[in-house]
C-alpha cells in the first residue's frame, strides 16, 4: 500500500465528467475511478453520460461481445 497518494496534474483545456459530483470539471480534481475523460471541450464532457449510454448499447448489440460462441463457430476456450 502506498503511503502517499499522487495527485494527477491537470493540463489546461482538459475536461472531465465527475461521476460522484455529477458535474463537469476542468482538470482531474477527483480520483480517476470517479470520472470520465479527459475531453477536449466542456461540451464534450457535458455529454459524457450520453456517450457512455450509446457505447454501452452498441456493445450490448455487438455479437462479438457476448460470452456465448456464435452458431457455427467452435468454442475458442
Amino acid at each position: 500500500m502506498a503511503l502517499f497518494k499522487k495527485r494527477t496534474a491537470g493540463k489546461p483545456g482538459e475536461w472531465y465528467y465527475c461521476l460522484e459530483h455529477k458535474k463537469v470539471e476542468e482538470g482531474p480534481d477527483c480520483p480517476g475511478k470517479d470520472r470520465f475523460g479527459p475531453y477536449t471541450s466542456r461540451t464534450e464532457a457535458q455529454h459524457a453520460m450520453e456517450t457512455a449510454r450509446e457505447r454501452n448499447l452498441q456493445w450490448e448489440n455487438d455479437p462479438r461481445w457476448h460470452d456465448a460462441p456464435s452458431p457455427g463457430r467452435p468454442d475458442e476456450n
